[in-house]
């Protein structure tokens, strides 16, 4: 398994700070040292499993669309969308909590029509205004199939830096 190219800075200061507060603790508590070692040794695992990169055999999706994260699917429903489409659409949710791998794929082939990025507030996932509030970055995609696809990454509370899109 991978991890991800922008995990490398995160992981030095992680290691560092791992690698100095487990020798402090050695030090000077001696045998009360794993009382401080095994709960960082827990968290620094954590560092390691948010910026995994596991492989994926993604097959050929020219007509499908793939889900564009993991996460859980926790609504799905017909929509006014009014910044690309200006129609009704299907909108898909997934949730995707800070233990799932945060890599966003594209959910269709096709050419990309429309990307804008729109600044905004860091609200709990479950926030009813997060979806329209938050910090988030919409891009529609134009199928080879001449459907048009529009999906918004919108950034939560926990995080919202970590949510890497690749083509």
């Amino acid at each position: 398994m991978k991890l991800h190219k922008e995990s490398k800075g995160t992981i030095i200061v992680a290691s560092i700070a791992f690698a100095l507060i487990s020798f402090l603790a050695i030090r000077f508590l001696e045998e009360w040292s794993l009382l401080i070692i095994i709960p960082l040794l827990v968290i620094y695992g954590l560092v390691f499993w948010f910026f995994r990169v596991p492989n994926r055999t993604i097959l050929d999706h020219k007509e499908n669309v793939i889900a564009p994260v993991d996460g859980k699917v926790v609504m799905i429903k017909e929509v006014e969308e009014n910044e690309f489409l200006n129609g009704k659409a299907i909108q898909v949710s997934i949730f995707m909590s800070p233990l799932n791998v945060h890599i966003c794929r594209y959910p269709v082939s096709g050419k990309v029509v429309y990307k804008k990025y729109h600044p905004g507030k860091y609200l709990v996932a479950w926030h009813e205004k997060s979806s329209t509030e938050n910090e988030r970055t919409t891009v529609a995609v134009e199928t080879f199939t001449h459907h048009k696809v529009v999906f918004r990454q919108i950034a939560g509370y926990v995080a919202r830096a970590y949510c890497f899109l690749l083509q």
